[in-house]
């Protein structure tokens, strides 16, 4: 469990002060984080760039949907990446591979990068040559929900081999995303899915979410996608003015 998020309060703890004490803590955390959180929105708008949370368990596309989304839109917009993982560097490295430029956040033991972690991405990143960043959460579909990191728009990314009852069980990740992703749909012939039943189940939770379903191994879908990235960035840059 992480230490930072209070992930680890155990709310059936006999000792009701100290888990008191702990949610006043963690309390104090949050507002802070959204503190932060706001100053890197206004850096992000300083420059004109948009910013994009991504979050989802682990291996649900994400990298892979970055990667596909560079090879189709870095002639367009010019696309920066902030990695978040416990470990290692390799999905920065995936990123770099294709041209675009990358920082790699390890967190250790923290479940979920919070807004002073993007802060120190966004300045290893060039941000007056770029018109999207997007920060790629770690995976996990708990803790990244509660932590603002002053994206502009938040992506939860759903593959159709984890089931379609997510929404039910994680309601806070999908309560604070803008847009669903069911992703590896190429794969919905071989599973045990009901696009309509998980659909249905998001929009419970949160009426007005957007929805697309691709594929990164077949391409279809992308081209949905590639097209609402752009009406995103040309409707923020036209708000910015």
């Amino acid at each position: 469990m992480c230490r930072e998020c209070g992930c680890s309060v155990n709310h059936q703890h006999e000792h009701k002060h100290e888990e008191t004490k702990t949610l006043e803590v963690f309390t104090k955390i949050l507002e802070a984080n959204d503190r932060q959180a706001q100053e890197n929105r206004e850096h992000f708008e300083e420059y004109g760039v948009y910013c994009i949370n991504l979050m989802s368990s682990p291996g649900a596309g994400k990298t892979s949907l970055l990667e596909k989304t560079i090879e189709l839109l870095g002639n367009e917009l010019r696309i920066g990446v902030i990695e978040g993982d416990l470990e290692t560097n390799r999905d920065a490295e995936r990123i770099k591979a294709k041209g675009a430029p990358a920082y790699q956040i390890t967190t250790g033991s923290a479940c979920h990068l919070d807004a002073s972690m993007v802060h120190d991405g966004i300045h290893h990143l060039p941000l007056e040559g770029l018109d999207v960043v997007f920060v790629e959460n770690v995976g996990n579909l708990v803790c990244p929900a509660s932590y603002d990191v002053g994206a502009h728009l938040n992506v939860v990314l759903l593959s159709v081999t984890e089931g379609d009852d997510k929404p039910e069980k994680y309601p806070v990740m999908f309560r604070s995303a803008d847009l669903m992703l069911i992703t590896k749909i190429d794969l919905l012939p071989y599973v045990d899915f009901s696009v309509e039943r998980a659909l249905s189940s998001a929009r419970k939770i949160k009426p007005n979410m957007d929805f697309m379903m691709l594929s990164t191994k077949t391409g279809e879908g992308l081209e949905d996608w590639i097209d609402y990235l752009k009406f995103k960035v040309k409707f923020y840059r036209k708000a910015l003015k």
